[in-house]
């Protein structure tokens, strides 16, 4: 059976060898290339992936993802797509799913959502819930340099909290793009903002996503 991470991979993949290598990416400063190699060393390089969350490892980071960014692109897609190396604790199914499904998803939607002609996509409701649960699993984490209360609401009106405070700003959407929202995408997520229109400009100017 097909897991979401597994799907997604794919997706990415596919996405990533149809933009082509130059193409642009909601990373900031990073095109097709630069998030393809991204996301293979994250997985094939865990002596240099630890730069992606520790300060003091981040040259280390970049050193070897130019390296890997050097390497013919179609080798990267093809990395990408194949998976992780037999010994990765990726290559657990659970850690996997765990892991890479917000990840691919999150990646995915980088390369789809800067192309001028982008539409949003239908999410299954199963892989809406899927997300919904990381998010509210990871929404304190996402949320903790919030400079105002923040509050994630589905559209059927479950809420996670992802910062306390006042005054409070409620973000509605979709699971797909709460996540969008949350993981730092505020310019393309589809959501609606509630609260004191002050609160709302500050928490777009100042609001600092966890990870890439």
């Amino acid at each position: 059976m097909s897991t979401h991470a597994k799907r997604e991979r794919l997706l990415l993949a596919d996405l990533l060898e149809a933009a082509g290598p130059d193409a642009p990416t909601l990373c900031e400063g990073w095109t097709a290339r630069d998030l393809a190699a991204h996301v293979v060393v994250r997985e094939r390089r865990a002596d240099a992936a630890g730069g992606i969350l520790i300060p003091a490892l981040k040259s280390r980071l970049e050193r070897v993802q130019a390296e890997f960014a050097a390497k013919p692109y179609e080798e990267l897609i093809q990395l990408i797509r194949t998976g992780p190396p037999r010994l990765s604790p990726y290559g657990i199914k659970q850690l996997d799913e765990a892991a890479n499904t917000v990840e691919f998803y999150v990646h995915s939607e980088d390369v789809r959502r800067a192309q001028p002609d982008w539409t949003p996509r239908k999410l299954d409701p199963v892989f809406e819930n899927a997300l919904w649960v990381r998010l509210e699993k990871a929404a304190r984490l996402l949320g903790r340099k919030s400079p105002v209360g923040l509050v994630l609401r589905r559209t059927d009106g479950q809420t996670a909290v992802a910062h306390r405070g006042t005054p409070v700003v409620t973000v509605t959407g979709e699971p797909g793009e709460l996540t969008m929202f949350a993981f730092g995408r505020q310019d393309t997520a589809r959501v609606e903002l509630e609260g004191d229109k002050a609160a709302i400009t500050r928490l777009h100017e100042e609001i600092k996503a966890f990870g890439m």
